[in-house]
């Protein structure tokens, strides 16, 4: 799970950063807004955490950008402000949370997981429900059949993990590409390879493909 991280403070960045990757987040932090706006539109992320108060262009502003270029996705505001006109104005331009300074890691982690489950999943889902018997754990990108968890690669299960995401949609070879592969170049063979290792592992019905559209998983819940 890839994660965006604004903060200008440099240790309190560097802290946050640490701790988020000990959780296995991938993270890619900035301490200027512009140049994260500029990340964020190069490379796929499945969250923002942002400061407001930083160099180059605000939180406040990046995410007005971004919502009016209909990018929704999620996003976690950390500020020191407690003022209810800034705090409104955050959720008017579309943000998921606030987290108000100082707080401690493990609140952080549980925002972060509440957020995800109720953007990308359900919040009181602790699993997913997928055909053929198979249970998926999305918060530890777990896959389980008959309480046996699947063993995956970490290319294997951030494929799985885009697939789910996309609830019940074909996700093209592109989309793929650019999600699980950060838009590097990697022959079409090679994403197909990985594919085919997911329903060796699984069942060939497990990742539904159609010709010239791309690849699914059903989700039964």
């Amino acid at each position: 799970m890839k994660i965006l991280l604004l903060e200008d403070d440099f240790d309190y960045k560097n802290s946050i950063k640490d701790y988020l990757e000990s959780l296995d987040y991938e993270i890619d932090d900035f301490e200027n807004g512009e140049e994260a706006l500029s990340a964020i539109y190069e490379k796929s992320y499945h969250l923002l955490i942002l400061d407001i108060r930083v160099p180059g262009i605000s939180g406040y502003d990046l995410v007005k950008t971004i919502r009016e270029n209909d990018n929704n996705i999620p996003v976690i505001f950390i500020t020191s402000l407690t003022d209810i006109n800034n705090l409104s104005l955050g959720y008017e331009l579309g943000c998921n949370d606030y987290i108000k300074k100082p707080f401690s890691p493990k609140e952080l982690k549980y925002r972060i997981e509440q957020v995800i489950k109720a953007f990308y999943f359900s919040a009181n889902e602790n699993y997913i429900e997928l055909n053929n018997g198979f249970l998926y754990e999305p918060l530890k990108k777990e896959l389980i059949k008959d309480d046996i968890k699947v063993n995956l690669t970490k290319k294997e299960s951030e494929t799985i993990f885009c697939l789910i995401t996309n609830k019940n949609q074909f996700v093209s070879i592109e989309k793929l590409r650019f999600e699980v592969w950060d838009d590097k170049y990697i022959n079409e063979a090679d994403i197909r390879v990985c594919i085919k290792n997911i329903r060796d592992k699984t069942s060939k019905e497990f990742i539904i493909n159609q010709r010239s559209v791309g690849y699914k998983i059903e989700r039964k819940s």
